[in-house]
């Protein structure tokens, strides 16, 4: 019996006819990483996690939300105008002002905003929906031996729509993937694996302290679920953000490095480097960054790290 037949006992979802939608807020196509080949990544809404790093934080929430890109404002103010709830109004000093907490995403003020400066992110899509979506560039993955990864957010958050959504693709003969945290329950990640090919997943901070002060959640969950993948032998790729000061010190890596030599079904360790993309999102949400300033690692330096793990026989890669 092979990894896949051992752990599909665990699949219990209702199957792709039952009406399951799930909450998107981006789709990107032609992406030549995550997961090999030419991909299509699905980006689901939520995550249990709040990475202090996080680039996509239109991501954590998981309903859709309202964003405001302040540089697009041309200050008309038709969007005060015709808010209902009262959740939009103007400032002398900071412009249109938001009060989240009574926006009813009705859409109208994103609807009526010409000028791009409001937009609602997140939608529902269904299986069919989805699929058809995914379906009109089979060509490409079948050329390059590439596929489909759903990402997040943390995927496994919508595990019914993402298990429901996997099957289907698989039954089409697509290859899949996850990005993934590997923090959710064992009897729900079984279910979800049984219809993955790979599964790309973090291990952000080794030190389980740190990792509750950097991320809000313990690390010990997710170091479980990666010995338990390991020992099924699912294909996996671990990957390492690397952030400047947080987890690049040498015992932090040490660390690392002795934990996934233990992975047997480890196909490499790729190294993700730090980068400011997302500080930007964190603006348009009105909520604070929490490294702002933090200047990303020098390219030598990330080689660096990268020669560590590789003097010690593990395969890396920058980027992946």
């Amino acid at each position: 019996m092979n990894w896949r037949e051992k752990i599909l006992d665990f699949d219990k979802i209702a199957s792709p006819e039952s009406g399951l939608s799930g909450l998107v807020f981006d789709i990107q196509k032609f992406a030549v990483h995550d997961g090999g080949g030419i991909r299509t990544l699905v980006f689901l809404k939520g995550c249990p996690l709040r990475c202090q790093w996080c680039s996509n934080p239109e991501s954590l929430t998981a309903k859709p939300e309202i964003i405001f890109v302040a540089n697009n404002c041309i200050a008309c103010g038709q969007c005060a105008d015709i808010c209902n709830a009262g959740a939009i109004g103007r400032s002398a000093e900071e412009g249109l002002v938001f009060d989240r907490e009574r926006c009813t995403l009705c859409g109208q003020c994103a609807k009526y905003c010409y000028a791009g400066a409001i937009n609602i992110i997140g939608r529902y899509l269904s299986i069919p929906e989805l699929v058809a979506i995914i379906e009109r560039d089979r060509k490409f993955y079948e050329q390059s031996k590439g596929g489909v990864t759903f990402s997040g957010g943390e995927p496994t958050a919508q595990p019914d729509f993402l298990t429901a959504a996997l099957r289907e693709l698989r039954e089409r003969g697509i290859h899949t993937a996850i990005e993934t945290s590997s923090f959710v329950p064992w009897d729900i990640y079984a279910s979800i694996l049984g219809h993955v090919d790979l599964v790309l997943t973090d291990i952000k901070h080794m030190d389980d302290g740190e990792h509750k002060r950097l991320t809000g959640v313990s690390n010990e969950l997710i170091l479980e679920n990666l010995r338990r993948i390991s020992q099924l032998g699912i294909p996996m790729k671990i990957r390492l953000p690397l952030i400047p000061g947080i987890n690049d010190n040498e015992e932090n890596l040490t660390q690392t490095a002795e934990f996934v030599r233990g992975l047997t079904s480890m196909q490499s360790l790729d190294i993700l480097p730090y980068h400011r993309l997302g500080e930007g999102k964190w603006r348009q949400l009105g909520v604070e960054y929490a490294l702002h300033g933090l200047a990303p690692l020098a390219e030598t330096e990330v080689n660096d790290v990268a020669r560590f793990f590789s003097d010690r026989g593990i395969t890396v890669g920058i980027g992946g």
